[in-house]
């Protein structure tokens, strides 16, 4: 069992910048970052092992960064520049014993 808190979210202007946490009960070996915008499906936003390889969808690639503090157990995603487009809920996830655990989800908007 995995449990996922997430914090961060809010409301910023479009070219701000945000960061999301998410502290995992354990630790993970990958742990990814999701978001779902009203009336659309959730869409895959990064990755990021904890021997520190990551990977980005193409929307976020330049704009995002994706860290971790292991010791802590703790999921970064610093997000800049961000756009309207960015505005959804965003979700952390872990891949653990061959499920999928998700957090609460955290509210990003973007508008002026």
């Amino acid at each position: 069992q995995v449990q996922l808190v997430e914090s961060g979210g809010g409301l910023v202007q479009p070219g701000g910048s945000l960061r999301l946490s998410c502290t995992a009960s354990r630790s993970i070996y990958l742990m990814r970052w999701y978001r779902q915008a009203p009336g659309k499906q959730r869409e895959y936003v990064a990755a990021l092992t904890s021997g520190g390889s990551t990977h980005y969808a193409d929307s976020v690639k330049g704009r995002f960064t994706m860290t971790r503090d292991n010791a802590k157990n703790t999921l970064f995603l610093q997000m800049n520049s961000l756009k309207p487009e960015d505005t959804a809920v965003y979700y952390c996830n872990a891949l653990y014993d061959g499920k999928n655990y998700w957090g609460q989800g955290t509210q990003v908007t973007v508008s002026s």
